[in-house]
């Protein structure tokens, strides 16, 4: 009998520090939720895919949008199918419950085993959403009025927040959760990271890469620095383009896989 896995500890495909994997198996601990920030390209909104596997525990994603809002998490009521059915005389147009649709936040309530949830970029909503959610992330319930239901979650769900700070989050809200930023890996981190990704890369290539990597990071008026993503896939796009080690930081190649505005290309320009 195999025993089920209570504590993070990173996955295969996703290197965690220390402090990160502290950071979860507290927040799954107290049973709060775990606000993430950190520069995108992090692997913010990839730790609850690496959670969910480590704990084999299915994955819920709510993503967050300008336009979203709490109610849309709990529960939505379709009026105007059950008034398009009531029209054509369907069946079971009586039952208000087949027209009541569950959010991401209603479906990790209802799961009959505990689940890892992700609501991912909660700072794109406007300033009263995390507010809205006070009552249903510190109860683990909420009622549906249609129907006269309270749905309480069966197993209190892993909870991962993950914001870009856009906007800056309620107190009441940020009480309510363990913090963790995820700072930027230093290089000897960055390796580790990238040869998660490839079966083979030379070492010289891979040297070569990172130098010229944190080097343009380094710039202190590139305003959209690159990211672990960007790195990844410049390694790469030098892999596919046969690219010789000692000629990347000379030459830059593919240089638009990694800096992404005008400004920062002819910031770029100055220094060569």
């Amino acid at each position: 009998m195999t025993m089920e896995r209570t504590t993070f500890q990173g996955s295969g495909e996703y290197v965690a520090s220390e402090e990160l994997m502290s950071a979860v198996n507290i927040a799954i601990q107290l049973k709060k939720p775990l606000l993430i920030k950190g520069e995108p390209g992090t692997g913010k909104t990839m730790l609850a895919e690496a959670i969910s596997k480590s704990l084999g525990k299915e994955l819920i994603i709510w993503n967050i949008k300008s336009t979203t809002k709490a109610q849309d998490g709990l529960y939505v009521y379709d009026t105007i199918q059950r008034l398009y059915d009531s029209q054509f005389g369907e069946a079971g147009v009586d039952d208000i419950a087949h027209y009541i649709k569950l959010g991401k936040l209603g479906e990790a309530f209802k799961a009959d085993s505990q689940v890892v949830l992700l609501i991912d970029e909660i700072d794109k909503a406007d300033l009263e959403f995390p507010n809205d959610l006070l009552w249903e992330l510190d109860k683990m319930e909420f009622y549906i009025h249609e129907t006269k239901e309270t749905v309480k979650a069966k197993e209190r769900p892993i909870v991962i927040i993950t914001s870009n700070a856009e906007k800056e989050l309620p107190d009441a809200f940020l009480r309510r959760c363990i913090f963790h930023y995820i700072d930027f890996p230093g290089p000897e981190l960055m390796e580790e990271i990238v040869k998660v990704h490839f079966d083979r890369l030379e070492e010289n290539l891979l040297k070569q890469a990172m130098d010229t990597f944190y080097w343009l990071r380094g710039i202190r008026d590139i305003r959209k620095k690159p990211s672990t993503s960007e790195l990844i896939d410049w390694i790469r796009a030098l892999q596919l383009g046969g690219i010789a080690p000692e000629k990347i930081r000379q030459e830059l190649p593919f240089i638009g896989v990694l800096l992404k505005k005008d400004e920062d290309l002819n910031e770029l320009k100055k220094r060569r």
